[in-house]
């Protein structure tokens, strides 16, 4: 079979290949802790379930708008007008099946052989595949510990060229949780501004900022028509099998990325989308209590780490994730083999998430606190056998 060339310049996400490989373990009988996959480990609230059942046994099985069902799309922009401060029409919000469409879609329409796109590292690894398959070059931002992992804007300043057709930002970021401060947005915004250049903004984690409020870049001067703001349902209400996520755009993009829709998947399921509205429009107690319980796991979390001998870990601002300090103990790679198949813990190495991620380790607090406590003695014990 001959492939495609853009199929070598396809990359992955690695926090499947291990669970795949502690799901093999548990089939033969090994208890394993998994801190690799990134969800919540809460159900979807009971009322935007219902909502989902009710769509349904109503019929809602058809075919539905490319761009997504009205009420939602209305629904979003109510949303995002309010979270952000900005003001958003309905033909500015394009519905997907999960947040990577649109990572996809926007990259697509926008770079293309001998563009540059300009990616988080260490940072989520699709934004650097997508761009790599679309033909451009993926530009590595490189985010460091002494800066809290936040972008340093002198950084970006530097990497900044006349090929450069799009910014990618994610706050809080995954894998570190870090969290880019108001005063770097705006330095950011009015680089960006000066050199007419998009930002993809990743605000999937937007709800779950620990210290202080949720700031987007689509909020600066001018920057709400240079932002596309990506978001979704899976993190905040833990939704990830819904598939559902969202883009909010300039309208004029916002058909582009319709047109890549039609062409991809058609349209996203009307019912899944009628369980949207209900998450947005209805209680959002279930959502404070989740990352009231985050918080909680995420300073027991860092305190465990941090008492570990040869690993530091800082405090993420955001996000469900922590980005432990490995180096003084060896290479990130061997560690994390070791503490799943020695252990039992399931961890992802930060280098899945860049070359910038090298000596870190990823674990993910979605997970009770008495696991989460069983795995750090579990890590203790591993680490501490040499």
């Amino acid at each position: 079979m001959q492939l495609a060339e853009r199929m070598s310049r396809l990359g992955t996400e690695s926090a499947f290949d291990v669970l795949l490989r502690a799901r093999a373990l548990e089939a033969q009988g090994r208890d394993v802790i998994h801190l690799e996959i990134g969800e919540p480990d809460f159900d979807t609230p009971e009322h935007i379930v219902q909502a989902g059942i009710d769509a349904l046994r109503h019929g809602d099985t058809h075919y539905t708008p490319a761009a997504g069902i009205p009420e939602l799309r209305q629904a979003i922009a109510d949303y995002v007008s309010q979270t952000r401060g900005i003001a958003v029409a309905q033909q500015q919000v394009v519905v997907t099946p999960g947040g990577k469409p649109v990572m996809f879609f926007v990259i697509l329409a926008l770079a293309g052989p001998g563009d540059e796109v300009i990616c988080p590292d260490p940072g989520f690894p699709i934004y650097a595949s997508a761009v790599e398959f679309a033909g451009a070059r993926a530009v590595p931002l490189t985010l460091r510990e002494e800066d809290g992992f936040a972008v340093d804007p002198e950084t970006l300043r530097s990497l900044i060229s006349d090929r450069t057709k799009l910014i990618i930002l994610n706050s809080p970021h995954n894998p570190t949780g870090g969290v880019i401060p108001g005063s770097a947005l705006d330095e950011i915004a009015a680089m960006a501004a000066e050199r007419g250049i998009m930002v993809l903004s990743d605000e999937i984690y937007s709800r779950m900022v620990y210290d202080g409020a949720f700031e987007s870049i689509a909020a600066r001067p001018g920057m709400a028509e240079q932002t596309i703001i990506l978001d979704g349902f899976s993190k905040t209400y833990a939704m990830t099998g819904w598939r559902l996520g969202y883009g909010v755009m300039p309208a004029a993009l916002a058909e582009q990325v319709t047109r890549l829709a039609v062409n991809c998947h058609s349209c996203v399921p009307g019912f899944t989308q009628i369980a949207g509205v209900t998450a947005l429009t209805g209680s959002q107690a279930p959502v404070e209590a989740m990352v009231a319980e985050f918080r909680r796991r995420r300073d027991a979390v860092v305190a465990g780490l941090n008492a570990i001998p040869g690993i530091t870990c800082q405090m993420p601002a955001g996000a469900f994730y922590a980005f432990p300090n490995v180096s003084q103990i060896g290479d990130s790679a061997a560690i994390a083999d070791r503490l799943l198949n020695e252990g039992g813990v399931a961890v992802l190495d930060g280098a899945a998430f860049g070359a910038a991620g090298r000596g870190y380790l990823r674990l993910s607090y979605a997970n009770s606190l008495e696991r989460l406590e069983a795995a750090l003695e579990r890590m203790r014990q591993v680490l501490a056998d040499g």
